[in-house]
């Protein structure tokens, strides 16, 4: 009897403590404390992170450290943000295609939502480009356009023959409407650069200059080393040159360089587009009497804008849309040979009297 006692007592005891422990290893009733551990965790619901997360635009420009891309992406930065996006700001070392593509191909991965380019080349990023556009992300491109098979549509920094043809007249002008000049350009595939030089030629047939001669289009390829050897080789091979017309920001930096520490300015005119910071010395020594530009700075917003009302569906890039572009308003979208685009404005002037109101501004 008392083995059986002993034995009763035992089994007892342990049916008593797996009856506590299942007791204790039950969940309390639900009272919010396990949300604010699991909140405490950094435990979100995933639907919860999927709206939290923001678009994603990327701005691609042709090289690094080029300070005419660099105010553009600026001015992207800005807008996207204010829209409430995120930004990813990306560009090759160099100014070329093969740079971009790798670029491109890296942003697919990234599941962008739109991407903004200044095209190295009108035709060789087209695969990319729709493979992108194939995938949802909106493409568009800004100041050197990409074909129109290419992309949505095209932001254009201003009107392309109002560009050429101006600084043909602006040339004239300074070298009194009769002499030999020269075309200082980026890169020869640089779509932009190239519609503009195709104006000047277009104005140049013009009875009022048939005294000047369009004697060599050079190519710096945007690379400020480069620009100095073209500028110098130009003016090795046409002792009688009267001007330089550089429609490139580093292009007539580097010619402006040459030309003052030459001594030139009394005998070779420089004009083209320019950063103000960068050309205030030339304006003001007169190597170059005036040149044009545009604020790049809201170039790349209004690209912003254009790019988030692609993205939200405000405007699909068709013809005879408009869209809200920010400090430039609301804007139509026009013809753009087998595309369509969306043109900024006109050229402003920059000379001695005014740059010292914009050299500190870009």
């Amino acid at each position: 009897m008392t083995n059986l006692k002993k034995m009763s007592m035992f089994f007892f005891t342990m049916v008593l403590a797996l009856i506590m422990l299942a007791a204790c290893s039950q969940e309390p009733p639900s009272s919010g404390g396990n949300k604010d551990t699991d909140e405490a965790k950094g435990t979100e619901k995933p639907e919860e992170k999927d709206n939290g997360e923001k678009d994603k635009y990327a701005f691609i420009f042709k090289n690094t450290g080029n300070p005419y891309g660099e105010k553009m992406m600026d001015g992207f930065k800005d807008a996207i943000e204010e829209l409430g996006g995120e930004v990813i700001l990306r560009s090759p070392d160099q100014p070329t295609a093969e740079g971009q593509i790798q670029i491109i191909e890296q942003l697919i991965q990234q599941k962008v939502t739109a991407i903004a380019i200044a095209g190295n080349d009108n035709d060789a990023l087209e695969p990319v480009l729709k493979k992108a556009m194939n995938q949802g992300i909106k493409v568009l491109s800004v100041d050197s356009a990409v074909n129109a098979d290419s992309r949505i549509l095209h932001v254009n920094q201003a009107n392309p023959e109002r560009i050429g043809r101006i600084q043909i007249e602006a040339v004239a002008e300074m070298i009194g409407g009769a002499g030999e000049i020269a075309v200082l350009s980026a890169t020869s595939q640089a779509t932009n650069q190239n519609l503009w030089i195709e104006w000047m030629q277009k104005e140049l047939e013009e009875p009022a200059y048939k005294d000047i001669t369009l004697v060599k289009v050079a190519y710096g390829d945007d690379l400020r080393d480069k620009s100095v050897s073209e500028t110098e080789a130009l003016l090795k091979s046409y002792p009688d040159l009267k001007a330089i017309i550089a429609p490139t920001t580093v292009g007539i930096a580097a010619a402006g360089k040459v030309l003052t520490d030459k001594n030139l300015q009394d005998k070779v005119k420089l004009t083209g587009l320019g950063l103000p910071s960068e050309m205030a010395t030339y304006l003001e020594n007169g190597v170059s009497p005036w040149m044009y530009l545009w604020n790049p700075i809201d170039v790349g917003s209004a690209a912003g804008y254009i790019a988030h009302a692609l993205v939200t569906g405000d405007i699909t890039g068709a013809l005879g849309e408009s869209v809200e572009t920010g400090v430039f308003g609301e804007l139509d979208i026009v013809e753009d040979g087998d595309g369509t685009q969306v043109m900024l404005g006109d050229p402003y002037k920059f000379d001695a009297d005014n740059i010292g109101e914009w050299k500190d501004v870009y």
